[in-house]
């Protein structure tokens, strides 16, 4: 295949639609230190199987946490990206939940 007959692959599209919200998690696991967290965190989307939420732990993809939404029960989980956005810099962390059934585990 020459270069003038390449195309770049489509965008990934999300596995399952993201839909905003704004509600608290509590937010614990261990630092890269080993060093425990218990620290309030803001959902703001989520989907099936996941979350982007805004906190300030010191967060790396990889990392294991458990999340405590205001309904339901505890879900465990793994930063699978860190990001900052907006003016204000504010970091972004998406987890991905361990539970194939998501947020609808039983």
């Amino acid at each position: 295949m020459s270069d003038s007959t390449k195309t770049d692959p489509p965008p990934q599209r999300p596995r399952s639609p993201r839909v905003p919200v704004n509600f608290t998690v509590e937010l614990e696991g261990e630092g890269a230190d080993g060093t425990p967290f218990k620290v309030s965190a803001e959902a703001i989307r989520v989907s099936r199987g996941g979350a982007t939420l805004v906190s300030d732990i010191p967060a790396q993809v990889g990392l294991k946490v458990r999340l405590t939404p205001p309904f339901g029960r505890s879900l465990d989980a793994e930063v699978n990206g860190v990001w900052t956005e907006g003016e204000e810099g504010r970091q972004h962390i998406g987890i991905r939940l361990l539970d194939p059934n998501g947020w609808f585990a039983e």
